[in-house]
């Protein structure tokens, strides 16, 4: 289980008339991520889910609060922790002068995955993500789906418990974002755990068992997409969000 206690992340920015700011992008969020769940983090651009999952994948340290996984925290199990999970990121960049295939025995050798299992897992993730077409091509030739079907494959590499996807299928034609949709599916039918932040409000409630709904750094609302709908008398969770917001969006 992923634990989210009292979680606040603050930064420095310098506004129009040049002046330094502080600027909190996470407020004091707490929640638990129960095992071989889909979480949903929904919000608008700017409302903090980014550096939130970069703070539960390791990547940022929280200023206040505390984050655990599995009941271990980074500060002493750092490692442990992150052969558990994969993280993506909506600008995550990949070696383009390789090809899928080398991109993902590299990602295997890095994580440890036994020598003899490696080509049966290449062929495995391939297979799932439609990538036999183009496993060989160099990744700078390949369309922006591809490319993302590729960070997709290296993310599951090792076979982590735990997703952080943030923005996965952003800016992606309807048949990639379907395939990357099946594929979250298929992993929570094995037993894995999944966050999932986008502001496509429509897919999330499409495949989320839980959400929470994030404006300007807190936590608005959390619940099933039913149980949301239904706190707002509203029939889908793009105008459950505006209900709760009012004037305040962005």
């Amino acid at each position: 289980m992923i634990t989210v206690k009292n979680v606040t992340k603050k930064f420095i920015k310098t506004n129009k008339k040049k002046e330094r700011q502080e600027f909190t992008a996470v407020d004091n969020l707490s929640f638990d991520v129960k095992e071989g769940e889909i979480l949903g983090i929904l919000g608008p651009n700017g409302a903090g889910k980014t550096t939130l999952l970069r703070m539960i994948a390791g990547i940022m340290t929280p200023n206040t609060g505390n984050i655990t996984i599995d009941d271990l925290t980074y500060e002493k199990n750092e490692t442990d922790i992150k052969k558990m999970i994969a993280y993506l990121s909506g600008n995550t960049k990949i070696y383009g002068t390789i090809s899928p295939y080398e991109l993902l025995k590299m990602c295997a050798e890095i994580y440890d995955v036994p020598t003899h299992e490696i080509d049966k897992r290449i062929k495995e993730i391939s297979k799932i993500l439609n990538m036999d077409a183009f496993l060989y091509n160099r990744i700078e030739k390949l369309s922006t789906g591809q490319t993302q079907r590729v960070n997709i494959a290296r993310c599951m590499v090792h076979n982590p418990k735990y997703y952080i996807l943030d923005e996965a299928t952003s800016g992606l034609d309807i048949i990639t974002s379907q395939i990357i949709l099946n594929f979250i599916k298929s992993e929570k039918e094995k037993g894995k755990t999944i966050l999932y932040s986008t502001h496509y409000m429509e897919e999330a409630e499409n495949i989320c068992d839980m959400i929470i709904m994030v404006n300007k750094g807190k936590i608005i609302t959390t619940g099933t997409p039913e149980q949301i709908k239904k706190e707002t008398k509203t029939t889908n969770l793009r105008d459950a969000f505006f209900a709760l917001v009012g004037d305040e969006h962005e």
